[in-house]
């Protein structure tokens, strides 16, 4: 079922009658070595189950012991957003039970977090600026991961059974919670993209975490409820979790207001609850009856003392920030000689960085912007992915802009290449060397196809030698046919040239 198969109010009907207020919690895996609470490892790609301990699995009479380097990463995201650091925090058990929770607890932040009171500075995609309020920022242990098989795209929908694999219990996890975003009306979706557009940007600046929204290194909750205009009071609100794109982000916030205003309409009333946003359509599904937090009996945990983050090294960590990445794009915007809007529309392709180690890997800011912004967007657009997970680096199309300088690539056969590596057949040189890319440097046998086509139009050697140069087009073409594409274009126009005059 397509969005546009639901009981749905049309957009601009919403808004006429309801203000949205929007909330968003965004969870961050940090990049550490080992988890949170415990020494197992944290790579992403070993086998389900391989990285367990008695602590993530929650054997008793394990004990937890707090990772230096989470509370630093935490601190690292706080300043970045703003925040107070406290300088005591506390860890609290948030009890509850679900089959990725081995504890039946998660080990958490509540009344005390270590960072609080921030905000973000966003911009819209017209240049508008919008200040997301932060709430708090706090350290957490992830969950593990259920795999649900039946479902499509390994989601809960459909499926008829569940994996689980408990790698991924323990690592380290930074929740971003905003206060309520009120005031966007119509721009909610649209600032609800751009704040975690920003913040993963941010993120992976500051080097705490890859923000891999796609392998859910980064991943959002999105509330929202809807009141009618003029009424102070919020709405019953609806959390769609785990959202892992920029564009769902949207989708999802725009699909709410719309369901619940037209329920809200009928006569009916929105249930607190979770939902699972369906990546297939745009839509959300029922999950389950939405907590509240007195429901989760938070008290400190016992095991874990309170966390210290004295003034002094607060003020140590940061000094090791990074250079911002609304300051960065400022210095780059000068350097590279571009306008606001061409700034704004690599930022929203989430081309930025990708551009920016491209040029550092040797290309020049044009070429690389050339390739990323034109060709690779158009075949993330394609395959339904942001440009990011694309399987190609900035040191491979740096390769391709190398071979293509030295001749032995044209344009057209480069971008072959380049769709042999997203295909995943190797690197550059190996695409290049299997499907027999390199141009055709043989003079004698591209003389030999210029000679061919020439004879075989005489109409345009006529006219060529009336006056009319631009007719040598088709000559060209002739050629390119010819050698399949691999002649050099410059060596086939100097040819015909010398033929004709």
């Amino acid at each position: 079922m397509t969005a546009a198969m639901y009981d749905l109010m049309d957009f601009d009907e919403v808004l006429e009658t309801f203000d949205p207020v929007m909330g968003l919690e965004v969870h961050v895996e940090l990049n550490t070595q080992t988890k949170m609470f415990s020494s197992s490892a944290t790579n992403f790609s070993a086998a389900p189950n391989s990285n367990v301990d008695p602590v993530s699995l929650g054997l008793p009479g394990a004990l937890p012991v707090v990772n230096a380097k989470g509370v630093e990463g935490a601190i690292k995201i706080g300043l970045a957003l703003n925040c107070s650091i406290a300088e005591s925090s506390r860890f609290a058990r948030k009890n509850y039970f679900y089959p990725d929770q081995p504890k039946n607890y998660q080990i958490s932040q509540y009344d005390e977090p270590i960072a609080y009171n921030g905000y973000l500075d966003v911009v819209l995609e017209d240049g508008t600026k919008w200040r997301v309020e932060i709430e708090r920022a706090h350290m957490e242990e992830d969950t593990g991961k259920l795999t649900h098989l039946g479902g499509v795209g390994g989601r809960i929908e459909g499926a008829t059974t569940s994996l689980v694999d408990f790698n991924r219990a323990g690592i380290p996890l930074i929740e971003i919670v905003t206060k309520p975003i009120i005031g966007a009306g119509a721009r909610a979706p649209e600032v609800a993209k751009a704040y975690v557009g920003a913040l993963r940007e941010l993120v992976a600046a500051l080097g705490v975490s890859d923000a891999r929204m796609d392998q859910g290194s980064m991943r959002v909750d999105s509330n929202l409820s809807l009141r009618p205009i003029g009424q102070e009071e919020f709405g019953t609100r609806t959390e769609t979790k785990n959202i892992n794109s920029l564009r769902s982000v949207e989708q999802a916030v725009r699909f709410e207001m719309q369901r619940q205003a037209r329920v809200l309409e009928d006569g009916g009333s929105i249930e607190q609850e979770t939902r699972h946003y369906q990546e297939t359509n745009g839509t959300t599904s029922k999950g389950r009856p939405k907590e509240t937090a007195d429901d989760y009996r938070y008290f400190n945990d016992p095991d874990l003392p309170p966390v210290i983050a004295p003034r002094e090294w607060v003020e140590e960590i940061r000094q090791t920030l990074p250079e911002m990445p609304w300051i960065r794009r400022a210095r780059i915007q000068q350097e590279w000689d571009i306008k606001d809007e061409e700034m704004r529309d690599l930022v929203n392709a989430g081309a930025l960085d990708l551009i920016i180690a491209t040029v550092e890997a040797g290309a020049q800011p044009s070429e690389a912007r050339s390739w990323w912004v034109s060709y690779l967007a158009g075949k993330a657009n394609e395959a339904g992915v942001e440009l990011v997970a694309l399987p190609i680096t900035p040191q491979q199309v740096v390769r391709v802009i190398g071979l293509i300088k030295e001749g032995k690539l044209t344009t057209k056969l480069a971008r072959k290449a380049v769709d042999g590596v997203l295909a995943g057949e190797g690197d550059i040189d190996e695409v290049v060397k299997a499907r027999g890319l390199e141009v055709v440097r043989d003079d004698g046998a591209i003389e030999k196809a210029v000679d061919e086509a020439l004879a075989a139009n005489p109409d345009i050697v006529e006219k060529y030698r009336a006056g009319n140069k631009k007719v040598t087009g088709a000559i060209v073409g002739a050629v390119m046919k010819a050698t399949r594409g691999k002649a050099d274009p410059a060596q086939v126009n100097k040819l015909i040239a010398a033929k004709l005059n």
